[in-house]
């Protein structure tokens, strides 16, 4: 499959199985950028979700209201900000986890 649609489905991903497709793609991809994105988008999902349940928690004291909200903004704009990037053939990297790949 060709890198540009395999990214496109990987940022996809995140509205319909964010955990399991970049765990598919990554086994079964052997290119490296494939497994980056794919490992990128794992851990975009994975942290946002942590910073989604603690703003959760601290919601109750009112401060994690304005985080909570900006959190879940980015957990669907950030995937199709990362569509977009993939379709026009332009590097990108997933905001906070981006560099640790």
């Amino acid at each position: 499959m060709e890198a540009k649609w395999s990214k496109v489905i990987i940022h996809a991903s995140a509205f319909f199985a964010p955990w399991l497709v970049p765990i598919i793609f990554f086994l079964i991809s052997s290119d490296d950028e494939i497994k980056a994105v794919s490992i990128q988008a794992l851990l975009f999902q994975i942290v946002m979700w942590v910073l989604i349940a603690i703003a959760g928690i601290l919601s109750f004291v009112i401060i994690g209201l304005p985080f909570l909200l900006i959190f879940i903004i980015m957990l669907f704009v950030v995937p199709i900000i990362g569509i977009v990037k993939a379709l026009s053939d332009e590097p990108w990297r997933y905001p906070i986890v981006g560099r640790w790949v």
